[in-house]
Order: C-alpha cells, then sequence, then structure tokens
C-alpha cells in the first residue's frame, strides 16, 4: 500500500512525496521551488529517491528538479509536450497507460491536456489521484496561461476524470480549496467545473 505525504512549498503549491513502505523506494512529485522540506522527509524515512515527476513544465511545480538530480542519483519524469519546455532533461516520458513502479507502489499515469499541453495526473495504486494544475479542490486548472486551452480541458474533465472511481482521493498541486484533499466521488457532486454539462456552460464559470 503506498504512502503518501503532502507538502506545502511556498504560499500554496503542493508537492508530495510519493513511497513504499516495504521496499523504502519514493518519488518527488513537483519539487516547486524549494525542495528543502521533500528531501529532509526523504531522509529522514531512510527513503530511496527513485523519480522526480513533473506533473506539467510549470516552473512553480518544476524547477527544483534540476537540482535535485544533480544531487541524487535518479530520474526525471514528465510527458513529452512539457518535458520539452524544461530546462533539464527528461529521463522517462510518460503518457495515457504508463505505469512506473516503486516497489510494490503502482503509479499510473494519465495524460491530461488544458492547463498545459502535456499535463498528467498520477494514479496511485487505485486510491489517490494526484491532478497537478489539473484539477483542484472546487475547481480546475487555468487554461489563459501560454499553452492552455479551454477545449482540452472541458474534455479533459470530462473523458479522463469524470470516468475515475468516486473513492480516489484527490491531491491537488495548489491549496486552493476549502480542504486540503478530497474524494473524487466528493468533487463530482461539488466541483462547479465537473457538473458542467457542456463546452458553453464551461466557458462561463467565472
Amino acid at each position: 500500500m503506498a504512502a503518501i505525504e503532502q507538502i506545502r512549498v511556498g504560499f500554496d503549491n503542493f508537492s508530495y512525496i510519493i513511497y513504499c513502505p516495504r521496499s523504502r523506494k519514493s518519488a518527488i512529485v513537483d519539487p516547486g521551488f524549494d525542495a528543502s522540506r521533500a528531501l529532509e522527509f526523504i531522509s529522514s524515512k531512510n527513503l530511496e529517491l527513485k523519480y522526480i515527476i513533473n506533473t506539467h513544465y510549470h516552473s512553480d511545480h518544476s524547477s527544483e528538479s534540476k537540482r535535485i538530480k544533480n544531487s541524487i542519483p535518479s530520474s526525471i519524469v514528465a510527458s513529452e509536450s512539457d518535458g520539452a519546455k524544461m530546462d533539464v532533461e527528461v529521463d522517462i516520458t510518460v503518457s495515457d497507460g504508463d505505469r512506473l513502479k516503486l516497489g510494490e507502489v503502482c503509479l499510473d499515469f494519465i495524460l491530461t491536456p488544458g492547463h498545459t499541453p502535456g499535463g498528467i495526473c498520477i494514479l496511485v495504486d487505485n486510491e489517490a489521484l494526484l491532478t497537478g494544475d489539473t484539477l483542484f479542490i472546487g475547481d480546475c486548472g487555468r487554461t489563459d496561461l501560454p499553452g492552455g486551452n479551454l477545449k482540452q480541458m472541458f474534455r479533459t474533465l470530462r473523458e479522463k476524470i469524470m470516468p475515475l472511481p468516486d473513492h480516489l482521493i484527490v491531491f491537488p498541486g495548489h491549496d486552493y480549496g476549502n480542504k486540503l484533499f478530497d474524494t473524487l466521488g466528493n468533487q463530482k457532486r461539488t466541483n462547479k467545473t465537473l457538473l458542467t454539462k457542456n463546452l458553453n456552460e464551461f466557458s462561463k464559470i467565472p
């Protein structure tokens, strides 16, 4: 069974440590501008860092990837299109249906364009969903930044997120909601971006 540590980075970013308690293998997801707390956690738990996973290329999520890799032998993971925009070479590119293992823990990747062309979400042991800037608690990622696409985001939410099981715990990339994490089922019932029936409705969300 996977263990997930949610770490606040800066004002409202979240970084995550996913690890296998048995094998001690771990991954940092979205190290952000300051990975010091994440690295301290890895050291305190005597974990082996295997992967540095970037849900998308924006610097508030990916900046520390290069420094971590230079200090700890590990592999940088991102989608092909977003990885090409990072300032460090990506070792492993992932897309829909790809899987990596952390000991006994399975990381399944879902390509979720909208906030960026190559945004990814990470399904952890069919128990948790790390959503980066695709889905927040109560909202979704912006589409008005370079690379953002409103139509792609609507399709991602309808076709990639909504079909996933309700029991999943959503761990977002920012602390923008009224709670730190939530079940996907509750988000389906309450998140305004998941309740829209068509692109026109979606485009009018304030």
